[in-house]
């Protein structure tokens, strides 16, 4: 099928990749001119893991190409994906004007029959919203469908996640859309995942419910990481205890810093605001967003405990993005333990794989190293704030001979306390 994306930021460039490898032609559009350039040389403007290499096999075969013309783009395409960001107001609802842009330059150039797909998270009414905006700028009258059609993707593991889908979720309303869309997923019915098949309004919610249902296991688990503080249990063993349960399962049962990036924190917010204009109280999900933001700034008594005086101190951090595997720094706990520290008079140097030049837009009078040993040098305490494999294992003695006071707080519950304090190391993790 030919498809167009309009939008090619980590949702856009990884549905049209993979849908560029399940066969289909695709077209990435985007108002961007520095980004489409940069595409058209090979240039992934994000960082996710096997992406470049899906979009290179993929021009190579001519399965996939990126412009800027939006008339070109739209009449190219059986199937249009609005994958454009939904950015969190200041009231926090989602920022619904790009939707509306790309709703708008559909009308205007749509020439035949197209099904619009809702590809990025939006409220309850959005895709009422966008077939009132096509239908406005429409020049004659010509048939359309509006489909939602949310994204489940992990940055880190979105090729994974949209090759290997759990479900495929479709909100609908006309079976000639439906008829299109099995078409277009055709490769997960031959592979018997599940299609789950829905009126639009509940699609719609699903997105925000799936999210806010995972962001609501995280602040669990950290007030119980807490608890666990308080009366000397250890809250991995509670975690992989309560995970045998089938009922719950292990995942996302970890506690830590918080949860950040592009959909958790905006996601939770605007399904608050959502409930609100619909007269519900969202009392857990207040709740959990409250305990996100608290466990974000929960290290600094730690660093504190092992470094009571931080003024003038070196405090080098192990990773800036919000998870492994991605250089998003947006709603990243480490933009909080940062501030935190320099307000206490600490000098900070951070090391992190990929996501320097992301940071750098965002932190002021940081010190950022290149390498994971060297940022060590004549610290005070290391914090460890983002989980990439290659800090799981590191060589004890070079750590102690490089910081100034052997000092380590784990804001991961990567490692094991016996071990580090048997090394000679002063550790604390989280809830345990």
């Amino acid at each position: 099928m030919k498809v167009t994306i309009i939008g090619t930021g980590y949702v856009g460039l990884v549905v049209g990749a993979c849908l560029a490898d399940m066969g289909h032609e695709i077209m990435c559009l985007d108002i961007d001119k520095k980004k489409i350039d940069k595409l058209n040389k090979g240039i992934i403007p994000i960082y996710e893991p096997g992406l470049k290499t899906v979009i290179k096999r993929n021009e190579t075969d001519k399965r996939i190409s990126f412009t800027t013309d939006k008339e070109k783009a739209i009449q190219f395409a059986e199937i249009i994906f609005l994958a454009v960001g939904t950015p969190q107001r200041k009231d926090n609802k989602a920022d619904l004007k790009y939707i509306k842009q790309a709703a708008a330059d559909i009308g205007k150039y749509m020439n035949d029959y197209k099904v619009i797909i809702n590809k990025s998270t939006v409220p309850v009414g959005t895709a009422e919203l966008v077939r009132k905006i096509v239908k406005e700028n429409l020049k004659k009258p010509i048939d359309f469908d509006v489909v939602s059609n949310p994204e489940f993707l992990r940055e880190g593991s979105a090729i994974k996640d949209f090759m290997n889908a759990d479900r495929i979720v479709i909100g609908y309303d006309s079976e000639k859309a439906k008829t299109y869309m099995e078409k277009l997923y055709k490769t997960y019915v031959r592979t018997f995942r599940p299609i789950v098949f829905v009126d639009i309004k509940s699609a719609e919610i699903i997105k925000y419910a799936s999210n806010s249902m995972l962001a609501t296991r995280i602040s669990f688990m950290n007030e119980i990481a807490r608890l666990c503080e308080k009366v000397g249990a250890d809250v991995k063993k509670v975690a992989a205890g309560m995970g045998f349960d089938k009922r719950i399962g292990p995942r996302f049962l970890q506690a830590g810093i918080g949860y950040g990036g592009s959909c958790f924190p905006k996601d939770v917010r605007a399904f608050i605001e959502m409930a609100r204009e619909n007269k519900v109280d969202f009392k857990i999900l207040k709740a959990v967003e409250e305990i996100n933001e608290e466990q974000k700034k929960s290290l600094l008594p730690k660093i504190k405990k092992l470094v009571p005086n931080l003024k003038g101190k070196k405090i080098a951090l192990w990773g800036l993005a919000f998870k492994p595997k991605t250089d998003d720094m947006r709603e990243a706990p480490s933009l909080v333990i940062i501030k935190q520290l320099q307000a206490e008079g600490a000098k900070v140097a951070a090391f992190d794989p990929v996501a320097k030049e992301n940071a750098k837009k965002l932190l002021k009078d940081v010190e950022f190293i290149d390498d994971q040993y060297e940022v060590l040098k004549d610290a005070h305490c290391l914090v460890l704030v983002t989980e990439w494999d290659e800090f799981r294992n590191f060589s004890y003695e070079r750590v102690k001979q490089l910081m100034k006071q052997p000092n380590i707080v784990d804001g991961r519950n990567v490692y094991d306390h016996e071990d580090l304090e048997e090394a000679g190391f002063n550790y604390i993790s989280v809830g345990r």
